[in-house]
């Protein structure tokens, strides 16, 4: 059966998007000045009775038209039982999901649309494959930051919330605010808000962006990165010496803050030495000039889904990366294996560890 113009799916597990986009519809196609025109099923289950009683009222509010007639939207709003969880999988659960299924293939009543937000769901369950063929369906994922090339994702999203506040990045300003704040929806939404109110009519710059995020988890990744790819000492050790006090894990900061950046450090010095490429400020320059070199040359460096190098971290670290040598990042690089080693197999107080490491690669060498 075709999709209908009757029934819409939202789903994915960046929340904030699902829900802004059924909420957008439902003030789209709800009756205008009919309190009776829009009625919403709240779908947060605690068990497989609840989710029971939850399919219940959507039928039920499906069949029953408003008490002055006319259209009618139905809201099944933020359900959670259509993961793969206990209650997803209960046989209770599904069989009431069934009867819903059931009730959506015989087709809704002419003047009746159904929407539907979940964050979390099964596709490979019947109603998932069921409700593709019924509904108009929109998914939306968060960026896996896990992945290379989640940089450049994000950005050309930030850039269009931007717009629509009149906010304007200067310089680097825009890749600073991402690699600080990362890839939630939510977040990215407040942070922009809070960064226009304090800019006003003017480009936020770099500066404004580290006064006025906030010091998220991502956000002091990228700053203890960026304080040692600066060479600033006192900067990064009291970053590490904070965290830690939070109680953040060293080789968690190991892993995250320091090797990650080193190693972008080092493959930046080494296509522009061995390579001679130039360092601009523009990206897609950048990111050509890497992809044209010899497969056996980039072998190495990490990739996008589509084969391509991810660049854009080799890119940034390119901008300043001349305050190192190859062989003082290579040897930074073996400091950091080290410093793994001993984390775990010593009793070494972690900051002392951390401390060492991010001195010996900080130190002009003798």
């Amino acid at each position: 059966m075709a999709a209908t113009k009757q029934i819409f799916a939202f789903f994915g597990n960046d929340d904030a998007q699902v829900k802004d986009a059924a909420l957008s519809l439902s003030r789209k196609i709800a009756p205008k000045d009919d309190e009776f025109g829009l009625e919403i099923v709240s779908g947060s289950a605690d068990n497989s009775d609840h989710a029971t009683r939850i399919v219940g009222l959507t039928i039920e509010a499906i069949q029953t038209m408003p008490f002055f007639g006319g259209e009618k939207v139905v809201w099944l709003q933020g359900a959670n039982f259509f993961a793969d969880n206990q209650t997803g999988r209960s046989e209770t659960t599904l069989s009431a999901v069934e009867s819903l299924v059931d009730l959506l293939s015989v087709g809704l009543p002419s003047d009746v649309k159904l929407i539907i937000s979940a964050s979390e769901i099964d596709k490979r369950r019947m109603f998932y494959k069921k409700v593709s063929k019924l509904a108009e369906v929109k998914t939306f994922d968060k960026v896996d930051t896990s992945r290379a090339g989640w940089e450049t994702q994000v950005m050309s999203q930030v850039r269009g919330k931007a717009k629509a506040l009149d906010l304007e990045f200067d310089g680097n300003a825009l890749d600073r605010f991402v690699l600080m704040v990362g890839a939630e929806t939510r977040v990215l939404d407040s942070e922009l808000e809070k960064l226009s109110l304090y800019v006003g009519d003017r480009p936020a710059t770099e500066e404004d962006v580290s006064a006025t995020v906030a010091t998220s988890h991502l956000g002091i990744v990228f700053e203890i990165g960026d304080a040692i790819a600066r060479k600033n000492l006192p900067k990064a050790l009291d970053l590490i010496r904070r965290q830690l006090a939070q109680g953040e894990n060293a080789i968690g900061i190991l892993l995250a803050a320091i090797v990650p950046r080193v190693r972008n450090l080092l493959h930046a010095r080494d296509l522009v030495e061995r390579h001679r490429l130039r360092v601009g400020r523009n990206y897609q320059d950048f990111a050509r000039a890497v992809n044209a070199l010899p497969a056996a040359d980039t072998a190495h460096l990490p990739r996008k889904k589509d084969g391509e190098v991810s660049a854009y971290p080799i890119f940034l670290a390119a901008q300043i990366s001349d305050r190192f040598t190859v062989a003082e990042l290579k040897t930074a690089l073996e400091a950091c294996l080290e410093a793994n080693v001993r984390l775990v197999t010593t009793q070494l107080e972690p900051h002392l560890v951390l401390d060492q490491l991010v001195t010996r690669i900080l130190s002009r060498p003798v």
